[in-house]
């Protein structure tokens, strides 16, 4: 039936590699979902009965059957775009410095043109009419904000082709300005401070069996799964040049693993649980440094893997979400500015305490184990403190967040929902791109301020000349023609200045 026939208490059938169409519970049946939408996080999730399922994330290769709970606008998807569409509409646009100081200045000018008019017409010599009007138009012409007009945009549009190059995209002139200002950046982890997707990370073998061979029976077997662990063993050999061979007989287990015959040997992959099913002592005396091992090895944000052949355990493989190599100078970067970082992840705290370690974070700097809204929730409790916040994520779950922070940014290789509820993105995915962003930002808006700088100056001393004061000392008078020239050349140099930002270094 169509998705928007379904009603609460409705069971639902839902078969391997299918879409969740709306939030529930599991009432029959065991799987591992991809939950990346809602958490970040790459690795499947398992599923049995009386667990809670989420709409639109993606069923692994396991059959469910699920009673629902929350539909259409109820749903969590649901909830995620509300939250990003209510953060965007009360996002109140900054009015620009320009627009602020046109709505002094331009009566001011208009009031000194009526001023020198009235003063020629009572004051100045024959014919009084017609030194009025040329004197007048001459402060008006001289006077004519175009310098004024231009001194904002023409930087930004500088500044936002300059980022570009540099592989930062601004949406909009309030980014380029907000960016600069920023007190708190808050960061996602997967995707973000990490590549986001799992890696081979440690193979370790018991007794006289070589690593290598460990990794090659393993992923021999792996390569018949459509797990993102296995996937991550599969490419680990790969990489270290080993030839796989072939399988017979795979068998997966959801939520414990697989095994297979290769080469004449039975190979078994996964964890505690299905050692146990297949009758192995991992709790065996002789075992207990790699059960350790691995323990610590899950302390330190990895999936861990055991390997079992023929029946005996032999070895362990653990996979990881590697750190980004621009990460830590990235972050050092912006904490010698005087940003303060904040991670927040939906991951579980061991794996966020371990990256948080990695980056020198300390505990007060990150939060895990939250959803989408609990992050949106952290930004505006630092926006209460008066801080002014920028989020960087790469997410759907990341969205909310995104949309409710002073400047949000998103990874270029992230979500099109991160990208299109940020207002800056890093083509690349690289954090460094933050802290060129931000000089970028910098450097813009002391170029806007010396051009309103020069254009006032422009203005303070031409207005008077335009108006005559030299007339009685010098007898010089500027006509409109000369006045249209300065006026013109004004806008020139505003012009000049504000292209010096493409030679800027960020």
């Amino acid at each position: 039936v169509p998705v928007d026939q379904v009603v609460p208490g409705d069971r639902l059938r839902i078969r391997p590699g299918e879409k969740i169409p709306v939030d529930g519970l599991v009432v029959e049946g065991e799987s591992t979902l991809d939950e990346s939408m809602l958490t970040g996080e790459p690795m499947p999730v398992d599923k049995q009965l009386g667990d809670r399922l989420i709409g639109a994330t993606i069923n692994g290769s396991g059959a469910l059957i699920m009673t629902a709970h929350k539909v259409g606008s109820e749903t969590m998807l649901a909830q995620i775009v509300s939250m990003v569409a209510q953060a965007q509409r009360s996002r109140a646009p900054i009015q620009a410095l320009a627009d602020r100081v046109s709505g002094y200045f331009v009566p001011a000018v208009i009031g000194a043109a009526l001023l020198t008019f009235g003063g020629w017409w009572w004051l100045g010599p024959d014919p009084k009419l017609a030194h009025a009007l040329v004197n007048a138009v001459a402060v008006l012409i001289i006077a004519c904000p175009c310098a004024l007009g231009l001194a904002t945009p023409i930087s930004i549009t500088v500044a936002l082709g300059r980022g570009a190059q540099a592989g930062v995209l601004f949406a909009n002139a309030q980014a380029v300005e907000r960016l600069s200002t920023i007190d708190v950046l808050v960061v996602d982890k997967t995707g973000t401070l990490t590549a986001g997707k799992p890696e081979l990370a440690e193979v370790e073998a018991l007794g006289d069996l070589a690593p290598d061979e460990l990794l090659r029976l393993a992923a021999s077997v792996e390569r018949a799964s459509e797990h993102p662990v296995g996937a991550a063993i599969v490419a680990g050999a790969e990489q270290r040049g080993l030839s796989l061979a072939n399988q017979h007989g795979f068998a997966s287990t959801t939520g414990k693993g697989v095994q297979a015959e290769v080469e004449g040997r039975r190979v078994a992959i996964g964890n505690r649980a299905l050692m146990l099913d297949l009758g192995i002592a991992v709790d065996d005396p002789r075992l207990a440094d790699l059960g350790d091992r691995a323990e610590k090895l899950r302390l330190q944000g990895r999936t861990t893997m055991l390997v079992a052949i023929d029946g005996s355990a032999a070895g362990l493989i653990a996979v990881a979400d590697p750190i980004k190599p621009s990460a830590r100078a990235a972050l050092a970067q912006l904490a010698a500015e005087g940003v303060r970082v904040i991670m927040l992840t939906g991951d579980a705290r061991a794996t966020a305490a371990h990256v948080a370690r990695e980056l020198g974070m300390a505990d007060d700097q990150f939060f895990a184990e939250l959803l989408p809204a609990d992050k949106a929730k952290q930004v505006a409790a630092l926006q209460a403190k008066g801080l002014r916040v920028a989020m960087a994520g790469d997410g759907i779950n990341d969205a909310p967040a995104l949309a409710m922070a002073d400047v949000g940014i998103a990874m270029g290789t992230g979500t099109d929902v991160a990208i299109g509820s940020a207002s800056v993105t890093l083509l690349n995915g690289d954090l460094q791109g933050i802290t060129r962003a931000r000089r970028l930002s910098r450097a813009t808006l002391r170029n806007i301020r010396q051009n309103l700088a020069f254009a006032f100056l422009y203005n303070t001393l031409g207005v008077p000349i335009a108006a005559g004061v030299l007339y009685p000392v010098f007898g010089l008078l500027f006509s409109p023609m000369l006045a249209a020239a300065a006026m013109s050349l004004s806008s020139v140099s505003v012009i000049a200045n504000a292209l010096r930002l493409h030679r800027v270094k960020i």
